[in-house]
């Protein structure tokens, strides 16, 4: 089985060994498109750390949110039983703290898990971390929280978003406590704007960007597993810089045919998306308002990508934008205010597209 080895990011690595390095201050959001490469950097990361930082990593991408309860379940990794035998007992913080890998979800006890949920309450699960942190703290250790596809709670509510709730907290972790490093992962420019506007994150948050590669990195990539330069320059043209279209490639035995063959799914998705809109018309939900969507509109700015690779938030208006990276068309750059296809694949399908409409 051929294993494709982790590649560059040389950049991104340096920015998170910075924030590592200093005292926790601000929330980081690790943004970018869809399948940039962002949980593989992460999880590369942490298995790169010294042994003096604990990472409580969860990834929330297989997790079902439909409540609080769900949410709060996702986060902790029960003491319990492992192969029909009940595990000796780990009474206190300390001693959870001792037996902490360094890749895990939060350890907790059914005694702690029992406060966690009484009253169903967010500030009891936080009290509880914020303890747990702090012993790790005291055992010499800095602990690090990192939280991947986190858009999954965008609509969990409790009396209100559990967003507001949550980032409070990161922000008692980093800005007001220094006690512990938080990392944010998700691919939904949306999420980070509702986040942003619910939070009160101005001046509490920073972003680090992991795009997909650039055509200098591209190329070395390919490189490696010996594609020819017809190849290299079909596998730029359909799919540029995708992780994991790159690794399509890499794993077929006929290259070409398999790059014609994401470069007509992706066409295909995106045309049957505007037939659909056309046809049956569409909405979507901002804020209390629900919203129609307006074919004309999504053909106006699709047309601007037929001789541009990015344009401006401004000359979009709402109601398309949402509607165009909700369905993962485009992406939206926090750090820029651009706005672009989701991949290099996306930004040619488009074009194909608009060809014929």
């Amino acid at each position: 089985m051929r294993r494709i080895e982790f590649h560059d990011r040389a950049k991104e690595k340096q920015e998170i060994g910075d924030i590592l390095g200093a005292e926790p201050s601000l929330i980081t959001f690790v943004c970018g498109p869809i399948n940039s490469g962002k949980t593989t950097l992460i999880t590369h990361l942490i298995e790169e750390l010294p042994a003096d930082y604990v990472v409580f990593y969860i990834n929330l991408r297989t997790k079902l949110l439909s409540s609080y309860g769900d949410f709060i379940e996702s986060l902790f990794e029960m003491e319990i039983e492992t192969g029909g035998a009940i595990k000796k007992g780990k009474e206190t913080l300390a001693e959870l703290v001792s037996g902490v890998t360094k890749v895990a979800g939060i350890p907790i006890t059914r005694e702690f898990i029992d406060y966690v949920f009484k009253d169903n309450k967010p500030k009891n699960a936080f009290s509880y971390m914020l303890k747990l942190f702090e012993e790790v703290k005291k055992s010499g250790k800095q602990p690090v929280l990192v939280l991947d596809e986190l858009q999954k709670i965008g609509d969990v509510k409790l009396n209100g978003p559990l967003i507001y709730e949550l980032f409070n907290f990161f922000i008692d972790l980093t800005k007001e406590l220094h006690l512990c490093h938080v990392f944010a992962a998700t691919s939904d420019s949306l999420f980070i704007e509702q986040v942003y506007s619910q939070a009160m994150l101005e001046g509490r948050c920073r972003y680090l960007l992991v795009d997909d590669f650039d055509r200098e990195t591209t190329m070395n990539f390919l490189d490696k597993y010996n594609f020819s330069d017809a190849e290299k320059e079909a596998a730029w043209d359909f799919c540029g810089g995708k992780p994991v279209c790159l690794v399509e490639l890499v794993n077929s035995g006929d290259r070409g045919k398999k790059a014609c063959e994401m470069f007509n799914v992706t066409s295909g998705r995106i045309e049957t998306e505007l037939k659909v809109v056309n046809e049956l018309g569409a909405k979507i939900k901002i804020g209390d308002n629900i919203c129609d969507i307006h074919y004309p509109n999504l053909i106006e700015i699709l047309r601007k990508f037929v001789e541009r690779d990015e344009i401006s938030i401004n000359e979009i208006d709402e109601i398309s934008k949402r509607y165009l990276v909700k369905e993962n068309i485009l992406f939206v750059d926090p750090l820029s205010k651009m706005i672009k296809p989701q991949s290099q694949l996306n930004l040619s399908a488009i074009r194909e597209v608009m060809r014929d409409a």
